[in-house]
């Protein structure tokens, strides 16, 4: 009997989070071999395109968004690959910045569909039928560039099915470990499997763990690191900063505007972007950093300010942000995974926070807003509010209403991808359910 697919992306996309008995599944032979039955082009001499590959703790959606910027700016035409969405499943498949139509994910569902059960069915994760049909999306295009951001440390996230021609690793710090290890040495190893034998790899960090040193020295990979082969420095009025680097040839970009992006991910997108050979003037780069803006990444919506930093590392970037602004009174939105640090990710922003709300989130890897509040509360915080519904919906309206009173100035919301999608889903006016984070 000939199979039945659903016939719209609502519905494929209830199907894909059915298909697989655990959320997170790492490892690559299962979705290596439907690729291998799709005949997708994994190997650098299989394809025209130039493919760019994302690790990192932090920092690798804001680094991708720019390195894509400059490479359109170059006239190169891109496909983006990232993880998880906001508001849209498209938001994860891109073609020149935009995402891609209802009708071409859907045809590329059908395919992977079609080669995943026959001749024996095989099962995959959400995030692996995803990556397979950026992939199938990807190599029926024209694109010059394929930028692909990895899901989940590296060696085994489903990205890495494909050879990359430039690697970065943007950072490395604890996060995730019940699945990358518990040191930063385990973490870095996971996020060097990216690597491949004598291909360019940038190191978006002044420090990093001994293990992705080693591992690019045994592969034979030529390593630009910030801070050595790359560097960046504001200059002394903080309203511009200067670019410069030593390889692959000697170059200085100065006076470029300030963004709200992290200037070490700045950095690294215009040591990408050199490496690449795109041909670039200065008026080209500064346009692309000053429009250049991110979902979810020090976003300003009004009196809403959303990051969705979730560990320490992002959790510190965003207090020296927010201890670099005005004084404001500061309400704090949390909604945050069970698995993540909280005392790691709470203690650098207490002293920016006036008050407190936390929340619920659809999903059962979260913490509940008892857990929150008590962990909050414990760290010498004040709890206005306890968001026990799923949706978000309640929490929002005690957030507009705490706003509109006059109370406080501002709405810091952070702690999870999750929290955020909440969020953006109530300011957009959506009627659409929020799915987001799956991963």
């Amino acid at each position: 009997m000939k199979p039945v697919f659903p016939q719209d992306l609502a519905s494929w996309l209830d199907h894909l989070e059915q298909l697989h008995s655990q959320e997170i599944d790492l490892g690559l032979e299962r979705v290596h071999q439907v690729a291998q039955r799709l005949a997708l082009p994994l190997r650098s001499e299989q394809r025209q395109a130039q493919v760019i590959m994302l690790a990192g703790t932090n920092g690798k959606g804001s680094t991708l968004t720019l390195t894509q910027a400059l490479a359109q700016a170059a006239g190169c035409r891109t496909a983006s690959y990232t993880s998880p969405h906001f508001l849209h499943f498209n938001e994860r498949i891109q073609l020149d910045g935009q995402p891609v139509s209802d009708a071409l994910i859907i045809d590329a569902f059908v395919q992977i569909e079609q080669a995943r059960l026959a001749p024996t069915p095989i099962s995959l994760s959400y995030f692996e039928f995803a990556t397979l049909a950026a992939l199938v999306i990807f190599s029926a295009s024209d694109a010059d560039l394929w930028l692909l951001e990895v899901g989940l440390g590296g060696r085994l996230d489903a990205v890495n099915l494909v050879d990359t021609d430039l690697a970065i690793i943007t950072t490395v710090d604890l996060d995730h470990q019940a699945f990358l290890g518990e040191t930063r040495e385990a973490i870095g190893a996971e996020k060097a499997g990216i690597l491949r034998p004598g291909r360019p790899v940038v190191l978006g960090s002044r420090v990093m763990p001994h293990s992705v040193l080693q591992q690019a020295e045994q592969l034979g990979c030529p390593v630009y690191q910030l801070g050595r082969q790359f560097e960046h420095q504001t200059a002394p009025d903080t309203l511009t900063w200067q670019w410069q680097s030593k390889q692959p040839q000697s170059c200085r970009w100065d006076a470029l505007p300030i963004s709200p992006l992290p200037l070490d991910n700045l950095a690294s997108a215009l040591q990408l972007a050199a490496l690449s050979g795109w041909q670039l003037d200065q008026q080209q780069i500064a346009e692309v950093i000053r429009t250049t803006q991110l979902t979810g990444r020090m976003q300003r919506l009004g009196p809403w300010l959303l990051d969705v930093a979730h560990n320490p590392h992002a959790a510190h970037y965003l207090a020296q942000r927010l201890s670099q602004a005005q004084p404001v009174r500061r309400l704090a939105l949390l909604g945050a995974m069970a698995d993540k640090d909280l005392e790691g990710v709470l203690e650098p922003l207490l002293p920016w926070i006036s008050a407190w709300v936390v929340t619920a989130l659809p999903t059962p890897r979260a913490c509940s807003a008892a857990e929150l509040a008590a962990q909050v509360e414990q760290l010498g915080g004040q709890v206005l509010y306890l968001g026990e519904e799923a949706s978000g919906e309640a929490v929002h309206r005690f957030l507009v209403a705490e706003l509109e009173s006059g109370r406080y100035d501002e709405v810091l919301v952070f702690g999870s991808f999750f929290t955020v999608a909440q969020q953006l889903h109530w300011l957009s006016g959506s009627t659409e359910q929020v799915s987001c984070a799956t991963a």
